[in-house]
């Protein structure tokens, strides 16, 4: 009989978070072509996510819950997880099933992945709903879940400190999209983005002023005040990304405010721009900063545990107040953007879902 991994795939047709989502069908991808020999992987999805499981190739099956997302969500937050079962069980976020169950007898397991603390490092930034289920989903995570996958060792150290959930912490980074790469029409999507060639590309601070705020001020402080698109942001935070770049001293004209787009598009973007700059410090997986190294774009960052663990000597970080300086120091000179460039490509192939993938089936085996 088949050893039968179930993943939890909540966001199929209700995305709430596009980078998790998309890593989501990453994961479900890497598991199927990772599995072990005698094992398979199926899918636990909302009420009408049927037919879109069903799409994920190579899927052995999927487990219907008798709720939509949003009520699913919310009965998994309060403990309540009817029509659902045991086995091994892995969440690529906070969102599952965590209810107690019997590792050691029937050999159940329920594995869940956090990829960012801004619920807690930077709440303000998020909405108040989304801010009390992540906390809920970590509380309950706290109690029942078997291990908690995170993508970095800062990220580990941080829960280690302010959660019970001790040695069963595991860091296992995520990737950018398999096959990421500037499309062959990258000329084409950027010009129906309205974003031209040899931006700054700025991102990872969705949901933080401060550091939306300290990037911008680097941008205008070049000498040629290069244009500078500011990636995922949504409709509502928009007005706010302008009024930040206006007080750096920013035309509006050379400002692009960009909300998340599908990989392609994505890649376009990058592909076209001369530097990634990262200037937030939150513990959040950078994923642009991870895109930005597999086209080997060069990237500039703020100093943080996270960046440091992430770029190595893939990219510059430096205190944030002298991102400014960095940018100029890369942006500025060919021979530096060629340099970094190189340095990026390197550091990006230790990235990959596949890796990710056969980690997680090493540790649902330990456990």
């Amino acid at each position: 009989m088949a050893v039968s991994l179930r993943i939890v795939l909540d966001q199929l047709t209700e995305v709430v978070d596009a980078d998790l989502a998309e890593a989501e069908r990453e994961i479900a991808r890497a598991l199927v072509d990772s599995a072990p020999k005698g094992c398979d992987v199926t899918a636990i999805v909302p009420a009408g996510d049927e037919d879109e499981a069903a799409a994920v190739p190579g899927l052995a099956g999927s487990t219907r819950a008798p709720l939509g997302r949003a009520r699913l969500l919310a009965s998994w937050q309060m403990g309540i997880a009817p029509g659902i079962g045991g086995g091994l069980i892995h969440a690529p976020s906070l969102v599952a099933p965590l209810v107690r169950h019997d590792r050691v007898n029937e050999n159940d397991q329920t594995v869940v992945s956090l990829w960012d603390l801004c619920a807690w490092e930077k709440p303000d930034g998020m909405s108040r709903l989304a801010v009390a289920g992540q906390r809920a989903l970590l509380k309950r995570a706290e109690k029942h879940a078997d291990a908690v996958v995170v993508p970095s060792h800062a990220m580990a150290d941080r829960l280690g400190e302010t959660t019970r959930l001790g040695g069963r912490l595991r860091v296992i980074p995520g990737a950018a999209p398999t096959g990421f790469a500037a499309p062959t029409d990258a000329v084409g999507r950027r010009r129906a983005l309205g974003v031209p060639e040899g931006v700054v590309a700025l991102a990872g601070a969705f949901c933080d002023d401060d550091a939306l705020a300290a990037g911008l001020s680097a941008v205008a402080s070049l000498a040629d005040a290069p244009e500078v698109v500011v990636l995922d942001i949504s409709d509502a935070r928009a007005p706010r990304v302008r009024e930040l770049a206006t007080a750096a001293g920013i035309a509006d004209s050379a400002l692009h405010v960009q909300g998340h787009v599908e990989a392609p598009d994505r890649a376009a973007v990058l592909a076209g721009a001369v530097v990634l700059l990262a200037p937030s410090t939150l513990s959040a997986f950078p994923w642009r900063v991870v895109e930005a190294l597999a086209l080997g774009l060069p990237v500039v960052a703020s100093a943080s545990d996270v960046h440091r663990e992430v770029l190595v000597d893939g990219g510059l970080f430096v205190p944030s107040g002298e991102l400014g300086d960095a940018l100029r120091l890369v942006a500025e000179s060919e021979d530096a953007r060629k340099r970094f460039a190189v340095r990026a490509l390197d550091r990006g192939k230790a990235f990959s879902w596949r890796d990710h993938a056969e980690r997680v089936w090493a540790l649902h085996a330990e456990l």
